[in-house]
């Protein structure tokens, strides 16, 4: 099973990825763990890291690089990030989360240790920052959610209803995998 997780900064998709990888014994593959080292590395913080990445195309398309190689060649994984259900061409099922731009800011607040008015402002900037990048590195544009099997919001619903709602359409798609077998 292939699994993508993709939603924009703050919606939970790095808690559900963990959720399910635990539940199913899946291994994880997260791009912004991976985005949040290399910002790391270069002693930036991620906004400046963004910035950064916005004239200097290599470092997203190492990042989708490696993301989309290991999807599509690992078995029983599951790859979140943005726009991990668009480079994974074989997943067997694509989630995308949703909350609004109040709810994701108050939890990265929170993750990140900022006020609820700077997470907003930092939030928005990100989020601008990569749908540039998006559309002048692949063309997406990446409120188009039609690549997506199931779109879910994370505001209505928490991490363990989010979590029961995908279960039932991995046993679903197990169900029919084998009896296509």
């Amino acid at each position: 099973m292939r699994i993508t997780i993709s939603g924009p900064p703050g919606s939970g998709t790095t808690s559900l990825a963990r959720y399910l990888a635990g539940k199913h014994g899946l291994d994880l593959i997260s791009a912004g763990e991976v985005f949040r080292q290399l910002a790391k590395e270069h002693g930036m913080d991620l906004a400046d890291f963004g910035k950064f990445a916005e004239n200097d195309p290599s470092v997203d398309r190492m990042i989708d690089a490696r993301q989309k190689e290991i999807g599509e060649t690992a078995e029983n994984i599951i790859i979140e990030g943005r726009l991990s259900g668009r480079m994974v061409g074989n997943a067997d099922l694509r989630i995308w989360l949703s909350a609004s731009l109040s709810c994701r800011a108050r939890r990265i607040a929170g993750r990140d240790g900022m006020d609820e008015e700077g997470a907003r402002a930092y939030t928005e900037n990100r989020q601008r920052s990569e749908a540039t990048r998006y559309r002048n590195y692949y063309g997406i544009e990446i409120d188009d959610l039609s690549p997506y099997d199931i779109v879910l919001s994370s505001e209505t619903f928490g991490v363990d209803a989010l979590g029961t709602i995908v279960d039932a359409a991995i046993a679903s798609l197990a169900r029919q995998q084998a009896a296509d077998l």
